[in-house]
């Protein structure tokens, strides 16, 4: 709702990662860095952890949509509890493979058929693993299997890894020594700095069209960083927060104290959860719960100013009867 009243043609804070709305920091440079190095090399596991909303699969996404596909063939993956063989077959079909076998042996063979026709096309294959922190070490080593494969003198598929801090916990167990030698590089991603904060903010609202209305005084982007941690996608929340704030009290510049009004909101809303629940919520549930509350309250708000128009029109009838 508040797109349309501030003449935007995209929300620029919605929590689903986008790549067209890639920004790079500082440390979003890093890992990109460590990515490349990973292509470059052709082989091995590439290893990218970071806390939860720092931008991790952002950064695959916009890897993936740079890539040279006549080259490079690349299917993304987004773990869950799956065992080994559940996994290659979930591969199988990332990677668009058809009548995949149910035994873990055929399933193996027929990936590495389909590797070896990629390569005799002069392509080759890197596939994404999300979410890597959920994957048990037997399932981690069902995946290192595909690193065996070579044709000639050449891996065929590169693997890159990505997961939550404790991701790197799970590599560290003596059962994974083999994986952890065919790691050739890791990066683990923090949150931005404060002026990347502000640069972050104004970024995605140029991406969505944005012409300066709303306007972000200094002391709110301060504000924004200090309340967010610098993690984008508490950003996201944050900032998506300010602009229906915006909306509803017909706001065009923002400053410190509307930040710190929508975050006491946010830490209420919160904590109302967590005693609701009778537990702390974690990260991404707070957040999860806080967006379908933010979208709850744009519906109502749809219903009600219908409800306002339709009333409008009853008493304009009325006046002219």
């Amino acid at each position: 709702m508040y797109t349309a009243f501030y003449g935007l043609r995209d929300d620029p804070f919605l929590l689903t990662p986008d790549h067209r709305f890639y920004f790079e920091s500082q440390v979003h440079a890093q890992a990109m860095a460590h990515l490349l190095y990973g292509l470059q090399r052709s082989e091995g596991f590439i290893v990218i952890t970071g806390e939860v909303g720092a931008g991790k699969t952002t950064i695959v996404q916009h890897l993936c949509a740079t890539l040279d596909n006549q080259k490079i063939v690349a299917a993304h993956v987004v773990s869950t509890l799956l065992s080994g063989p559940e996994l290659l077959r979930t591969v199988c079909a990332a990677f668009g493979i058809s009548d995949i076998p149910v035994k873990k042996d055929a399933v193996l063979r027929r990936l590495q058929a389909y590797f070896s026709e990629l390569a005799s096309t002069g392509r080759r294959a890197l596939l994404v693993v999300d979410e890597a922190q959920n994957l048990s070490v037997g399932t981690l080593e069902e995946l290192r299997m595909l690193s065996n494969f070579q044709i000639g003198n050449v891996s065929p598929c590169q693997t890159f890894l990505v997961g939550q801090p404790q991701f790197r916990k799970t590599l560290g167990n003596p059962d994974l020594e083999q994986l952890r030698q065919r790691v050739i590089a890791a990066y683990h991603l923090s949150g931005l700095s404060s002026d990347e904060c502000g640069r972050y903010v104004t970024h995605r609202m140029t991406q969505a069209g944005w012409t300066n209305d709303p306007t972000f005084e200094h002391d709110a982007m301060q504000a924004i960083y200090l309340h967010s941690g610098g993690m984008p996608r508490v950003i996201n929340t944050l900032c998506s927060r300010i602009l229906l704030l915006g909306f509803l009290d017909n706001l065009h510049v923002f400053r410190a104290e509307h930040v710190g009004l929508v975050a006491a909101d946010l830490g209420e809303e919160i904590g109302e959860m967590t005693a609701k629940n009778g537990r702390p919520l974690s990260k991404l549930e707070g957040e999860s719960a806080l967006t379908e509350r933010v979208n709850l309250m744009e519906r109502e708000l749809v219903l009600l100013r219908r409800v306002t128009t339709s009333l409008g029109k009853i008493v304009l009838e009325q006046g002219r009867q």
